[in-house]
């Protein structure tokens, strides 16, 4: 699950409101004492107003999840695509610095982007949005990331259920159906992938889903390349189609209509989809679990870890052993 750390005590008890303003002030911007947390969980991220110039995003990094060599190959993919001219959001290079460091924390500053959510429900958006992957693609395949992980059956899957059932989180009674259902869900999905081999693997955004797209007047912005990693194109596409199965293959033909303009796409990758939406859900609950003794965590998913909670995910991880049994989306 991309640690390399396990949990212990909580990793932000000391990012004061004083710290950030005094790391932002260490890159040389002289903060105006204005400080406003955005919606982030895994990291820390806040905007900081600065004396005379325009706000600033500061990014805290989770410690003990990447190390420096990962965020550094983050930022210089993003750096990349954004000297391509494609609308990344990318870290500021400061006196040569992308990644700096203060009071005992790694943080990144970035540019404020202004935005809203992107209209998936429109055709001329989702061209759009295919043009643009599909450019970052180009680049993404350009080179390998040497020290960023892989999108693998074993990180999103194997591993989030074994931590699930081995720290206690699945209620007894439960536990069952979940140590029967989900390594044959694994199985399953681990067969999807050997049938799409051999696969292209290429540098991703790799959490591609409409919250990490902000929508300007001058069309996508795309932000937040932390799970950047190597894996198949089509985990760029599946977030960003909603809706019953005939609306989905409606948006993917419109979607790969603007992809096709700058780039080629593996139609065998189609089969993919369910079976990573499948490995996300796993991947997602053994995530809230990780993070469980982060305050932030129990205070935003109140939710989670109910009886109620492990009933419906059980029940929506059954939908979709329902799921992988139907055929890949096709284009009309």
């Amino acid at each position: 699950m991309d640690e390399t750390a396990a949990p212990g005590a909580h990793p932000y008890e000391s990012l004061t409101p004083d710290l950030i303003l005094d790391a932002v002030d260490s890159t040389g911007r002289r903060s105006d004492g204005r400080l406003l947390a955005l919606n982030s969980f895994e990291n820390r991220v806040y905007q900081v107003g600065i004396e005379d110039g325009e706000p600033v995003i500061a990014k805290f990094y989770r410690p003990q999840r990447w190390s420096d060599d990962m965020i550094l190959e983050e930022h210089a993919f993003a750096l990349a695509l954004a000297q391509a001219e494609l609308p990344v959001v990318a870290p500021l290079d400061i006196e040569g610095r992308t990644l700096h460091r203060f009071g005992g924390f790694r943080f990144a500053v970035y540019p404020r982007q202004r935005g809203r959510a992107p209209e998936l429900e429109s055709q001329d958006t989702l061209q759009w949005m295919g043009r643009f992957i599909a450019r970052i693609h180009a680049i993404g395949a350009l080179q390998p990331f040497v020290h960023r992980p892989r999108l693998e059956v074993r990180t999103f899957g194997d591993e989030p259920m074994d931590y699930l059932l081995s720290h206690g989180f699945i209620p007894s009674d439960l536990r069952p159906a979940y140590e029967t259902l989900v390594p044959q869900l694994l199985a399953r999905i681990r067969q999807a992938f050997e049938e799409a081999a051999p696969l292209s693997l290429l540098r991703l955004h790799g959490d591609c889903h409409p919250g990490n797209v902000l929508w300007a007047d001058d069309g996508p912005h795309f932000v937040d390349l932390d799970d950047a990693r190597m894996g198949p194109a089509v985990q760029d596409v599946w977030m960003l189609l909603s809706g019953e199965r005939e609306v989905r293959a409606e948006q993917l033909r419109w979607f790969l209509d603007g992809y096709w303009e700058f780039g080629e796409f593996d139609l065998r990758e189609l089969r993919l989809i369910e079976p990573l939406r499948t490995l996300r859900m796993i991947h997602y609950a053994g995530w809230l679990a990780l993070r469980w003794h982060d305050p932030a965590f129990p205070a935003a998913f109140p939710w989670f870890n109910s009886q109620r909670y492990w009933q419906d995910h059980i029940l929506a991880l059954r939908e979709q052993a329902a799921a992988l049994d139907e055929p890949p989306l096709a284009l009309h």
